[in-house]
C-alpha cells in the first residue's frame, strides 16, 4: 500500500496538542480591516481550537497525527 500523504494546506494551517485537540488561527483578519471595529479585530487575535463538528474532515486531512 502506498503512504497516505497530508494534505499539504491543512499542515501549513493546523498543529496538533498533546491532548488532541487541534488549534487553528482566525478567519477575517488579514486584509479590508479598515471598516472592522477595533473590538471585532482584538477578538480575531491569538489562537483557537477546532470545533468538534469539524475534527472529522481535520483528521481526514491530517492521517497519521493521531486525531
Amino acid at each position: 500500500m502506498p503512504k497516505m500523504k497530508t494534505k499539504s494546506a491543512a499542515k501549513k494551517r493546523f498543529r496538533v496538542r498533546p491532548g488532541g485537540t487541534v488549534k487553528r488561527g482566525h478567519a477575517f483578519k488579514r486584509h479590508i480591516l479598515t471598516k472592522k471595529t477595533t473590538k471585532n479585530k482584538r477578538h480575531l487575535r491569538g489562537i483557537t481550537a477546532v470545533h468538534k463538528t469539524n475534527m472529522g474532515h481535520v483528521a481526514q486531512m491530517l492521517p497519521g497525527c493521531g486525531i
